[in-house]
């Protein structure tokens, strides 16, 4: 840049200095200016107050008439119940040593029970069902024709939780309407019971619902949680109950999804699991139910869906209200017979019906055998396992007397067994009717009945069958330890794995259970023990029998491996004791004693009376030959 070049910007900016301090503003024009700029501020100020509370008014008035607009849509939708479609979805709590409920404000109904005693298979809190998966409401029609749920209105606890001196707890869930009419629920809850007292009251319903109103339609619904380790074990357990007003309890169907109208009088319902259920059960009765039961799979974390919609008396007046109870605990047949202490004839309960004992005579030997001898033994005894080996050793005692007298008589078939085969080599195999003609004559001078074998056997059935439905039905077993089993309720696996293999895991499942093993193991062992033991012959198909009777342990295993490891445990025990058992007589018993016996019995000129079978066979057999020798 050259001098020139400097010398003229200097020039320049001396020139702009010198005309901005010719034209700097003195005081009194800054002043007026200042005054000037907050007059503008001022009026931007008052425009936007103006503008904001024109903005405001503005939408007052159309909140307003939002809130005028939903008033009457509530009004035409809900009628008189209106001031309860909208609230607070709060819970209110009462509980005693045995169970905690919640109430929840809406549908003022209970939404979660939790049994306090006991835990899931997996050491989680047991709820039988919580808002989620369950059901309860009234259905309501209003004086404008409007069909209303109880589900769905808010309810409100009047006077909160008052407790009397006992420590029994009673809350009230009310109904508001827009008059002076209201709806109250009011549970009671006694100090130390599993049966919770449940009061559907009316306050001047009549005035908010139409004349002639006698009864509503209830609807109940809940869920099955799988609280136990095997599914399949647990949903065979689990079944809908129901008992009529003045008859027996009937179920529906366990095994696949089922649906019934009952249009009698109905006394209570059970939605039963394996060890715990929930009991509806009316004081007066139910009008009639649409029950449903659907099966769970195993990846919902359900055992079964139970829903019933019911008709129930209701008097809208208040005069009279609808009383009925829930029963929330245990499947324990001390407790559930315990209701029916002070009841006679058609008042009982009948709930222990839901404990799935067998049938007949079956359920008989539980109820007057078992029983009373599994708690005879508990209240001494505290490790199960200990219990159930006393009781088996008890019960394989008391067969002692069938037992030997089954072990004789297989004894003597099998000493006469020689002769058997000598007449069978004497008579053709084409001519089978003398061949039984001829064993028959020789069993009865010797009297020998080939059935004296198998009546004490067949004696015994009633006892094997009833132990077979006790063990997986006694919630006292549940979660108790012995040795390698942490819970005699459940399969004992001491091999699992996750891989699916087809017609094993559908049939077996993924694990192999020990005491189901051994079972299995000590029925081999005894059956070869009976088959040495026990006469065959080429007739009588020896070697399929053989074969079946090997064939049937192995089945037992499949049918067991998933069964409740007590069951297992009794029956590997009861064997091992027959196997003793058989022992002990084969060396106190003298079978060349015995066949000079025989042989003098047949020698003697004393008359054999023959047994009523030994008639009934021998009568068959001539009529065979009759026939035989009528179509030659």
């Amino acid at each position: 840049m050259d001098k020139n070049t400097i010398l003229g910007f200097v020039l320049i900016g001396a020139i702009l200095l010198g005309f901005s301090l010719l034209n700097k503003p003195n005081e009194t024009e800054i002043a007026l200016q200042q005054r000037y700029n907050d007059s503008i501020a001022l009026v931007q100020e008052a425009n936007k107050a103006v503008i904001a509370n024109q903005k405001n008014a503005s939408l007052a008035t159309v909140t307003d008439s939002i809130s005028k607009q939903d008033t009457v849509q509530l009004a035409d939708a809900y009628g008189a119940f209106d001031v309860a479609a909208k609230g607070n979805d709060t819970v209110q709590i009462i509980e005693n040593e045995l169970i905690k409920l919640e109430v929840a404000n809406k549908g003022g109904r209970i939404v979660s029970v939790q049994l306090k005693k006991f835990q899931t298979h997996d050491s989680l809190p047991l709820l039988l069902f919580d808002a989620t998966n369950s059901k309860f409401g009234l259905t309501l029609v209003t004086n404008n024709n409007r069909v209303i749920n109880t589900g769905d209105l808010f309810f409100e606890p009047a006077g909160g939780i008052v407790k009397d001196s006992k420590g029994n707890q009673r809350l009230t869930m009310r109904l508001k309407t827009s008059g002076a009419a209201s709806l109250d629920f009011v549970y009671s809850l006694p100090a130390n019971d599993y049966m919770v007292g449940v009061r559907i009251k009316a306050n001047a319903m009549n005035m908010v619902m139409p004349m002639g109103i006698n009864s509503l339609e209830m609807q109940w619904a809940a869920k099955i949680r799988q609280q136990e380790k095997g599914h399949a074990f647990e949903d065979r357990y689990s079944q809908l109950h129901y008992k009529f007003l003045a008859d027996d309890v009937e179920t529906l169907s366990q095994s696949k999804d089922e649906e019934k109208k009952l249009s009698n009088k109905i006394k209570w319902i059970a939605y039963s699991g394996q060890f715990f259920s929930s009991i509806l059960i009316a004081d007066e009765s139910i009008a009639s139910a649409n029950l449903k039961s659907t099966k769970e799979t195993e990846e919902t974390g359900f055992i079964k869906s139970y829903s019933s919609d019911m008709v129930v008396p209701f008097d809208p007046s208040g005069t009279k209200s609808t009383d009925f109870k829930f029963f929330f605990g245990p499947n324990q047949y001390k407790i559930l017979s315990g209701y029916d202490k002070d009841l006679t004839g058609d008042e009982q309960l009948k709930l222990r019906a839901i404990i799935p004992l067998g049938w007949g005579i079956f359920g008989w030997v539980n109820r007057f055998m078992i029983i009373p001898m599994f708690d005879f033994f508990s209240k001494y005894i505290f490790n199960f396992g200990i219990i159930i080996l006393l009781m088996t050793f008890a019960i394989k005692m008391l067969l002692f007397p069938l037992t030997y007298k089954s072990y004789i008589s297989s004894a003597k078939m099998r000493v006469l067994k020689p002769e058997i085969d000598e007449i069978n080599a004497r008579i053709p195999a084409d001519k089978m009717a003398e061949r039984q003609k001829a064993t028959m004559e020789l069993y009865n001078k010797v009297g020998v009945s080939p059935m004296s074998g198998c009546l004490p056997t067949l004696l015994q059935m009633p006892i094997l069958f009833a132990m077979f439905s006790f063990f997986p039905a006694a919630i006292e077993l549940r979660q108790q330890s012995f040795l390698w089993a942490n819970d005699l309720s459940s399969y004992d696996a001491i091999v699992s794995w996750t891989t699916y293999i087809p017609l094993v895991t559908p049939y077996f499942g993924n694990h192999i259970s020990l005491f189901t093993l051994l079972m299995t193991v000590t029925t081999i062992v005894y059956t070869k023990l009976n088959m040495a033991n026990t006469p065959t012959t080429d007739q009588m198909g020896g070697a399929m029998m053989k074969w079946m009777m090997y064939l049937m342990p192995v089945m037992f295993m499949f049918m067991f491996n998933g069964y409740a490891a007590g069951l297992s445990y009794y029956y590997f025990i009861s064997t091992l004791i027959s196997i003793a058992q058989t022992y002990v007589i084969r060396a106190t018993v003298d079978e060349k004693k015995m066949l000079a016996q025989l042989h003098a019995k047949r020698n003697s000129k004393k008359v054999v009376k023959r047994s009523g079978f030994m008639e009934r066979l021998e009568k068959m057999q001539r009529e065979q030959q009759n026939r035989l020798k009528g179509k030659k």
